[in-house]
């Protein structure tokens, strides 16, 4: 039984917390478990519209189990913040919290920025599979006020708000291509500017920041801990800093909080005069709103690690008085293309949406993703695009056979999940359990499919690109069993290599084993060109 979320909108309240909430649940099959409803006004915008989520929670024992075995999962993570992989134990099982830094919404997402989706969503799915979908709060937020978002409103002449609103749009339908869930909150930062100002004048009350100059900056010397989450010493960084020091600085390592704006750049009224937040408090004051003060998970790109997140953590105990602000921080490395960073000098800079164009299909794109461990860097090659569709083509046509029987998972790939996000070992142990399904057929092709599922792999939406025209190929497949036997026994092997260069034509793939001959048909498969070889 999961939560069934339900987004209310309220058509006549812009960026208001106002707005009618309706209780809408639904029946279950678990006669002992206890509705405790919880109305939780997760506020984030789109457009014209507030949007809020209501939660139906389930009271469940506070206990990582799998439904189907009973057993308990030991997950265990890699948290930056201590450098060391630890068991994980939630704050409260029954109300898991995950916040990961989202996109700044100016262009089209670039393939480096998918990876952070992609690992998240992994995680969010193993999270929701051990503790129950009811449990889990995933919050991905949206960066709409930035001084790249006003350059290109400059250069275009649209208002932000246009711009925002397409490229939000394209961010999530690019998202949905490679398979990603939503999350439950997708909080907009122009939404939450009173959040924001609220806690940077608890900083200002504290001691922790000061206004300068219609700037209000953090006093980064305020905080003992700063520097911890990244390995850094302020007195290092002091010593390393190559930058113009702005004169209301009291100190050149301190950051802004909140910024004036011109006649022409956004801004929203505050005890500093007419002004825009800085991109560090966004995160902070949305985290804080949706999640609470201290909650369970912090994620993003390695990138973000100093300083945002630094500088996350430090406005945030410092502004709540708090020891933590997240238990676990984790981190995906960066991506490479062909061995190289990818880089529009270089020529390798591509968007998500351009290989979607180009006919690479999404969930390619996160097969080759999942090959590689989320924390070791991510080097994208057309091999390995190759590898990936071919893989995914012969694990389709399995899922499809006649005899297919659905069955759950046996926690295989949970169990890889566990280890870190594991999703190489994951991938490795899936071509085990393909091979002993492909063998004995009916329920373990059901119970293949449900462990690739726990990828996010072979779902039914982003299927359709893997079909392909139907042809039985069992007579195909005996004529170049029979000849390569004849071969095996003359040694000529010219009529095996014509069937296969002309099966490879085709668009099938060649399989030989001992066990026999199997032809998987490929991208641009074309039947027609089989005729006449039997």
């Amino acid at each position: 039984m999961g939560r069934e979320a339900h987004r209310i909108v309220n058509q006549g309240a812009q960026n208001s917390w106002q707005g009618a909430a309706h209780r809408l649940s639904k029946g279950h099959e678990d006669d002992d478990l206890h509705h405790l409803l919880h109305y939780h006004l997760l506020r984030y915008h789109a457009g014209r519209s507030s949007y809020f989520l209501i939660e139906t929670k389930l009271i469940k024992p506070a206990m990582a189990t799998h439904a189907h075995e009973g057993v308990m999962t030991d997950i265990k993570f890699y948290n930056t913040r201590t450098r060391s992989k630890e068991r994980f134990e939630p704050i409260d099982p029954e109300n898991l919290r995950m916040y990961v830094c989202g996109p700044t919404v100016y262009d089209r997402a670039h393939l480096g920025n998918a990876r952070p989706v992609i690992v998240f969503d992994v995680l969010y799915r193993l999270l929701r599979h051990v503790y129950g979908e009811s449990h889990v709060t995933y919050v991905r937020n949206f960066t709409d006020v930035d001084d790249k978002i006003n350059a290109r409103a400059a250069e275009s002449g649209r208002p932000i708000g246009e711009i925002t609103e397409e490229t939000t749009r394209w961010f999530l339908d690019d998202m949905a291509a490679l398979g990603a869930l939503e999350p439950d909150a997708m909080p907009r930062a122009t939404g939450y500017i009173g959040e924001m100002i609220a806690m940077i004048e608890a900083l200002i009350e504290k001691g922790h920041a000061y206004a300068a100059e219609g700037h209000v900056l953090f006093r980064v010397r305020s905080y003992e801990k700063y520097g911890a989450l990244s390995g850094r010493s302020v007195d290092d960084m002091i010593a390393g800093a190559r930058v113009e020091v702005a004169p209301y600085k009291e100190d050149p390592l301190d950051f802004v909080l909140w910024k004036p704006s011109d006649a022409e750049q956004p801004g929203w009224e505050s005890p500093w005069g007419r002004g825009r937040p800085g991109w560090h408090i966004e995160c902070s004051a949305m985290a804080k709103a949706l999640l609470g003060e201290t909650f369970d998970i912090h994620g993003g790109g390695l990138d973000l690690q100093f300083p945002h997140h630094e500088d996350e953590i430090a406005q945030s105990c410092c502004a709540n008085g708090t020891g933590e602000m997240a238990r676990v921080w984790m981190h995906n490395e960066m991506l490479q293309v062909e061995g190289r960073k990818m880089s529009k000098s270089l020529g390798n800079f591509f968007t998500v949406r351009d290989l979607l164009e180009q006919g690479v299909p999404g969930e390619v794109i996160r097969f080759v993703f999942l090959s590689t461990h989320y924390r070791k860097p991510m080097d994208w090659t057309e091999k390995k695009r190759e590898e990936a569709e071919a893989t995914l083509r012969k694990w389709r046509a399995l899922i499809n056979r006649d005899d297919f029987i659905d069955d759950h998972d046996r926690g295989h790939v949970t169990s890889m999940l566990a280890d870190d996000l594991n999703t190489a070992g994951a991938i490795s142990k899936l071509h085990e359990i393909y091979d002993e399904a492909r063998d004995k057929g009916g329920p373990y092709i059901g119970i293949f499919r449900s462990e690739a599922r726990s990828l996010g792999l072979l779902q039914d939406e982003i299927g359709g690109w893997a079909v392909a025209p139907v042809a039985d190929l069992s007579g195909l497949e005996t004529h170049l069993n029979k000849a390569r036997q004849t071969a095996m026994q003359t040694k000529d092997f010219s009529e095996v290599d014509r069937l296969k260069a002309a099966f490879i034509e085709a668009g099938l793939e060649v399989r030989m084993s001992k066990e026999g001959v199997e032809l998987i048909p490929g991208a641009g498969f074309d039947p027609a060109k089989l005729e006449g070889l039997e």
